[in-house]
C-alpha cells in the first residue's frame, strides 16, 4: 500500500503505557559503552545504582514501539533507515518511571519516483501520573522505496549547520565488538545488528551499529567534553545520521562549543567515514 497524502499526517497513537527500572536505564549505558573502565568514576554512576545517573539519550529507548508504526504509513519496512533523530528535554531523565506516550506524524516529504521520501514523526513522553511532559523526540525515517507519492518535494527543516573553524576538541570511542548485541537488549532487536546473514542480503560485510547507538555515543561526548557528567545541563540533543559504524571501530567525535550550543560531528578516521552529521546539543 502506498504513501497517501495528505491522510499519513492524520496518524497518531496516544496513551501508549511504558515503564523502565534502574535495570534498564544501566542496561542502556552499558549499551552506548559507558562503564568500559570500571576505575573511572566519572561514569560508574551511569551503570551502578548507587547515585544511579540516565544517560539523556535514554529518552529513545524507553518508549521503544511507539508511534503509529510503519505499516500504517505505507511504507516499505525493508527500504527504511533512520535519518535524523532529536530529543528535547522538559526535565531530566528518570532513572525509573511509568510514562505514557503520544506521538503522530508530523511531516511527509516527497523526493520523488525512485528518490525515496522522508517521513517525520513526533512522540511526548510524560509522567504516566502526573502527565507532566519528560522529553519530546522528533524522528525522521528516510523510506528509499516510496517517492513519488504526491506530497511536498519542500519545506523540510534546514539541519543545523556547524562552524567551519577546526573543532575545539576532538575525542576518541572505542566501540566494542560485541557493542550492537549488549545494545539490542534496550528494545532494537532488528536482525540486522546481530546475524551475519542478515547483514551480508543487505549489503553489509557484517552486522552494523544501531544509528541511536551512535546518537548516544555522541551524548557521551557532550557529557564528557562540557557537561561535567551531570545528565540535567542537556537541554536538547539532535543528529544526522550519514553513515553505519561497525562494531569495534573507534568513533572520533569532534565538538565545537559556543555559548551554550555544542555543534558536533562523528567520523571512523580507518575509514574515512563521517558517519553523524549536523549534530548540536544545547547546554542548560
Amino acid at each position: 500500500m502506498p504513501i497517501s497524502y495528505p491522510a499519513i499526517l492524520d496518524l497518531k497513537s496516544e496513551g501508549q503505557a511504558f515503564a523502565w527500572t534502574d535495570r534498564e536505564t544501566m542496561l542502556y549505558a552499558l549499551g552506548v559503552g559507558m562503564g568500559a573502565d570500571p576505575m573511572d568514576e566519572r561514569e560508574l554512576p551511569f551503570v551502578y545504582e548507587n547515585g544511579l545517573k540516565a544517560v539523556p539519550t535514554l529518552a529513545t529507548v524507553v518508549a521503544w514501539g511507539a508511534g503509529p508504526g510503519v505499516g500504517r504509513m505505507g511504507i516499505n519496512f525493508l527500504m527504511v533507515v533512520h535519518g535524523e533523530q532529536a530529543v528535547t528535554f522538559h526535565r531530566p531523565m528518570p532513572t525509573e518511571a511509568s510514562i505514557l506516550a503520544d506521538s503522530r506524524v508530523i511531516g511527509a516529504w516527497d523526493k520523488g519516483p525512485g528518490k525515496g521520501a522522508v517521513i517525520a514523526t513526533e512522540t511526548v513522553l510524560k509522567d504516566a501520573a502526573t502527565g507532566e511532559p519528560i522529553a519530546t523526540l522528533v524522528s525522521s525515517t528516510f523510506a528509499r522505496g516510496d517517492g513519488g507519492f504526491g506530497g511536498p518535494a519542500d519545506g523540510q527543516p534546514e539541519p543545523h549547520a556547524v562552524p567551519q573553524r577546526a573543532p575545539d576538541l576532538s575525542l576518541d570511542f572505542a566501540t566494542r565488538p560485541d557493542q550492537a548485541l549488549i545494545y539490542r537488549l534496550s528494545g532494537d532487536r532488528n536482525p540486522l545488528h546481530a546475524d551475519p546473514k542478515v547483514a551480508e542480503a543487505a549489503g553489509f560485510p557484517r552486522p552494523i551499529l544501531h544509528g541511536l547507538c551512535t546518537y548516544g555515543l555522541t551524548c557521551r561526548a557532550v557529557l564528557q567534553a562540557f557537561a561535567d557528567y551531570d545528565p540535567a545541563r542537556i537541554k536538547s540533543h539532535q543528529v544526522r545520521f550519514s553513515s553505519p559504524v561497525f562494531p569495534g571501530e573507534t568513533v572520533t567525535v569532534d565538538l565545537w562549543r559556543d555559548g551554550d550550543v555544542v555543534s558536533f560531528e562523528a567520523r571512523v578516521k580507518a575509514r574515512g567515514v563521517t558517519v553523524i552529521k549536523n549534530g548540536k546539543s544545547v547546554l542548560g
